[in-house]
C-alpha cells in the first residue's frame, strides 16, 4: 500500500540502506516529538517552531538537491547534507540566543549574526528549490525593500528604512516573522493534520474512498465522472492538497471516464477541477482552515462548519457540468463492477467513518484542533482492525514517515513565508495596499472582487495556494471585509436610524450630509455617500453602526472568498498543477485539460460572489440553506447554458433562457426573482426533456 501512495517525482533523491534508515528515523522523530509536545508542551512556543523549522529544512536540503535533477551526484549530496545541517543548527541556537540579545538591549553579536543569516538564506533557498524563484525573489524585495530601496520610491509606498540589525532581529525574533505566528500553525494543526491523513491514507481509506464513490455513482449516465468528484471530495477531507488530490484519485478515476466515453481531456478537467475542491472540503481545508483562524481570531470550529455548504456547492456545480456534458454525448451507464454500500463500507468503511466522525465529535465538543488530531490518528489505528487492513507496529512507523516527508514543503514554506508577512506588518503595506484597492475599486465591491482574482491567479502561477492567500489576505483582506461591513452602514442610512455618535463621525468627513442625516436616504445616494469617505472616517463609522456578529461575518467572508479565489491557480493555465498532473495522467494536451479544468471549476467564482453579496456565511443555517438551494438551481443553470445541454441538447435561445434564469436564482436579495429563477430552470429542464434534441454531437478527432 505504501508503495502506491509514496510517489516521489524522480527531482527527488531516493535512498537505501543505512542512510534511508537513518532519514526514516530522522522523520520518526520529528513526527513523534510534535505529537509529545501537542500533549506536554514543554518547550516555549518560539522553541517548537524554531526546533519545527531546523527538522524539516535539513529534510528538505537532503532530499532536494541544490541543482535539479542531479539526484545522484555525490558530491552535490555532501554539500547538501552540509547546508542542511548548518541551517538546522542555527535554528536550533536561536531559542538559546533570544535572553542574551534582549540582556544585551537587542545588540547582535557575530554569532548571532551568522545563525540569522543561516536561517534567512535557508528559507530562501529551500523555498527555492521546493517550489522555484517566486517566494525567494518576494523575500529578496521584502527585505531590501525596508532596507535600502523603500526610501527612494515616493507615493504611498515610501517607507524610511530600518537599521539591517532590527531588520535581522524582526525577521525571526517579531510575532509574525519566520519562527512566528505562521510557523506556530505549521508546527501545530498543519503537521498533526498532515499525519492524520497519512493514517488515514495508510489504513485503507483511500481505498474506501473510490469503493464508495463507484458505488453511489458509478452506474448513473456519466458515473465515473460523478465518481471523481465524490472520491476528490471525500480525498480532501484527508489530503488537503489539489496536486496529491490528482495523482492519488486520478489513475483510478480518469481511465474509468475515458473508458465511459470522456474525452480525455475533459476527464482530466474533471478531476483536476474536483481535486481542487479538496483544499475547500473540511476538517483540513489544505492548512488554509488554520491560516484563517489565526488571522481573523474566529475559532477553527466555526470556519470549518460554515465552509461545509460552500465545498459541497463547489463539487455540486462540477458534477452537475459532468452530468451535462454525459447527457449531452449521450453516454450510457458503465456495467457494474458489483460493488454495494455495503460492501464498501465492510471493506474499509471503519477506517475513514470512525476517525473523521471522532475529529469532528472533538471539535465540536471544544477540544483544540491539535488534541483532536491526535485522537484521530489513535481511532484510525484501532479502526483499522475492524477492517480487512490492520495498522500494525510496521505501518503506524509508515504512516509517521510518510506524514513526515509529505509536510516538507508545506512547513519549509509556511516558515518563509514569514519573512515576506513580517515585512508587510512592519511596514504597514496592508493598510496602503487596502487603501489603494478601495481607491481602484472606488468602493465597489464587485471591481474590488475582480482584481484580487486577478492577484490571486497571478500569484498563484509561482506561489503554492496557501503561500498565496496568506500573502493576498494581509494585504487585501481588510478592505474587502471593509467593503462587505459599508453595506450594513449604507441599509441603516438608507433606514434613516443612523445613531447619534455615527452623525457625529459621517458629519466630520461628509459635512454635506448634515441635512440629510434628518430621515432615510436614498440608496443610490447613501452608496455614493459611504464609497467617498476616506477610511479615518469609514472605520470609526463601521465601529459604531455594524455590530460585532456583522463584523466578525465580514472578516470572515472576506478571508474565505480571498482563499477561494487563490484557488483558480491550479487549474487556470498557463501554470495550473493540478490540470498539469491529470492532463499527464490522462495522456491529453496539457493546455486543452487546463481549460477543460478552468471552465469546470467556475464555483471558484460564482461562490464567493454569494460570500460578498448574502449572509451565506453569517452562521444562520436556515438563511444559508436558502442561498444553498437557490444556487443549486441557479449554478445548474448556468452550467446547462454554457454546455448548450440540460437532460438532452438546447439551442442558442434556450441557452441564454437558462443562463438569465441561472442568475435570477443567484441575484442577491430578492426572493421572488429567486423563484422565479427556479421556475424558469425547471420549466426550461421539463421543456429540454421533451422536445430536446437527441442526435450526440459529432466529436473532434
Amino acid at each position: 500500500m505504501s508503495e502506491e501512495i509514496e510517489v516521489e517525482p524522480p527531482s527527488l533523491r531516493e535512498f537505501q540502506g543505512w542512510a534511508l534508515w537513518l532519514l526514516h528515523g530522522l522523520c520518526l522523530f520529528i513526527a513523534v516529538g510534535h505529537i509529545y509536545v501537542a500533549f506536554d508542551p514543554f518547550i516555549s512556543e518560539f522553541q517548537r517552531n524554531a526546533y519545527h523549522f531546523a527538522g524539516f529544512a535539513f529534510l528538505a536540503a537532503v532530499y532536494n538537491p541544490m541543482v535539479r535533477g542531479q539526484t545522484h551526484n555525490r558530491r552535490l549530496l555532501v554539500i547538501d547534507v552540509t547546508f542542511g545541517a548548518l541551517v538546522a543548527a542555527a535554528a536550533i541556537y536561536i531559542p538559546y540566543a533570544e535572553t542574551p540579545i534582549y540582556d544585551r538591549g537587542v545588540d547582535l553579536i557575530l554569532l548571532d549574526w551568522v545563525a540569522i543569516g543561516l536561517c534567512v538564506l535557508g528559507g530562501i533557498e529551500l523555498t527555492r528549490r521546493l517550489t522555484g524563484w517566486v517566494i525567494p525573489i518576494l523575500i529578496i524585495t521584502a527585505l531590501t525593500y525596508i532596507g535600502f530601496w523603500g526610501q527612494y520610491i515616493g507615493g504611498m509606498f515610501s517607507f524610511p528604512g530600518l537599521s539591517w540589525e532590527t531588520i535581522a532581529f524582526r525577521s525571526l525574533f517579531g510575532d509574525d516573522a519566520m519562527f512566528g505566528t505562521i510557523a506556530r500553525i505549521s508546527s501545530t494543526f498543519v503537521f498533526l493534520f498532515i499525519i492524520f491523513g497519512a493514517f488515514l491514507l495508510r489504513s485503507g481509506a483511500g481505498e474506501f474512498v473510490i469503493n464508495i464513490a463507484q458505488a453511489i455513482a458509478g452506474r448513473m449516465a456519466g458515473g465515473p465522472g460523478i465518481v471523481a468528484v465524490i472520491a476528490s471530495g471525500l480525498t480532501g477531507t484527508i489530503s488537503g492538497s489539489a496536486v496529491a488530490n490528482t495523482a492519488s484519485t486520478g489513475v483510478i478515476t480518469i481511465p474509468l471516464m475515458k473508458r465511459a466515453g470522456f474525452r480525455p481531456a475533459f476527464a482530466g478537467g474533471v478531476e483536476a477541477a474536483s481535486s481542487t475542491g479538496g483544499q475547500l472540503m473540511p476538517p483540513i481545508m489544505g492548512a488554509g482552515a488554520f491560516v484563517m483562524a489565526s488571522f481573523t481570531q474566529i475559532s477553527y470550529e466555526k470556519i470549518v462548519a460554515v465552509a461545509a455548504l460552500p465545498a459541497l456547492l463547489y463539487f455540486l456545480s462540477v458534477a452537475f457540468f459532468v452530468r451535462i456534458e454525459a447527457k449531452r454525448l449521450e453516454l450510457k451507464p458503465m456495467e457494474s463492477d458489483g460493488e454495494t454500500l455495503g460492501s464498501a463500507f465492510r471493506k474499509g468503511g471503519a477506517s475513514f467513518v470512525i476517525p473523521i466522525a471522532s475529529l469532528i465529535t472533538m471539535l465540536v465538543m471544544g477540544f483544540t484542533p491539535a488534541y483532536a488530531a491526535v485522537f484521530g490518528i489513535l481511532a484510525v489505528i484501532a479502526s483499522s482492525w475492524l477492517t480487512q487492513n490492520p495498522m500494525g507496529p510496521r505501518a503506524v512507523l509508515e504512516a509517521l514517515v510518510m506524514g513526515t516527508k509529505g509536510m516538507i514543503m508545506t512547513a519549509v514554506l509556511l516558515c518563509s513565508v514569514g519573512l515576506i508577512v513580517n515585512v508587510i506588518s512592519t511596514a504597514g503595506i496592508g493598510n496602503t495596499f487596502s487603501l489603494m484597492i478601495a481607491g481602484w475599486a472606488g468602493g465597489n465591491l464587485l471591481i474590488a472582487l475582480v482584481l484580487i482574482a486577478i492577484a490571486s491567479l497571478v500569484l498563484g502561477m509561482g506561489l503554492p495556494v496557501t503561500a498565496a492567500y496568506i500573502v493576498i489576505a494581509t494585504l487585501s483582506a481588510p478592505a474587502i471585509a471593509g467593503m462587505i461591513s459599508d453595506r450594513v452602514v449604507i441599509d441603516v442610512l438608507v433606514a434613516g436610524t443612523l445613531n447619534d455618535g455615527a452623525k457625529a463621525v459621517l458629519m466630520l468627513g461628509a459635512p454635506e450630509t448634515i441635512a440629510l442625516l434628518g430621515g432615510p436616504i436614498p440608496l443610490e445616494q447613501a452608496t455614493e455617500i459611504i464609497r467617498a469617505l476616506p477610511l479615518e472616517v469609514a472605520a470609526p463609522l463601521r465601529d459604531l453602526v455594524v455590530p460585532a456578529e456583522a463584523a466578525i461575518a465580514a472578516v470572515l467572508s472576506a478571508h474565505m472568498i480571498i482563499f477561494w479565489l487563490s484557488q483558480d491557480s491550479n487549474v487556470t493555465p498557463p501554470v495550473a498543477l493540478a490540470s498539469f498532473t491529470a492532463a499527464a495522467i490522462a495522456k491529453a494536451p496539457a493546455m486543452q485539460t487546463g481549460i477543460e479544468s478552468w471552465k469546470l471549476a467556475k464555483g471558484l467564482y460564482i461562490v464567493p460572489l454569494l460570500m460578498a453579496y448574502t449572509p451565506f456565511l453569517s452562521g444562520d443555517w436556515g438563511v444559508a440553506l436558502v442561498i444553498f438551494g437557490f444556487a443549486v438551481f441557479g449554478i445548474y443553470g448556468l452550467a446547462g447554458a454554457l454546455q448548450g445541454c440540460l437532460e438532452r441538447r438546447i439551442n442558442w435561445p434556450m441557452r441564454a433562457i437558462s443562463a438569465a434564469g441561472g442568475i435570477a436564482c443567484l441575484w442577491p436579495g430578492l426572493i421572488v426573482v429567486n423563484i422565479a429563477g427556479v421556475v424558469c430552470i425547471v420549466a426550461l429542464l421539463a421543456f429540454s426533456l421533451r422536445n430536446g434534441h437527441s442526435a450526440p454531437l459529432p466529436e473532434r478527432a
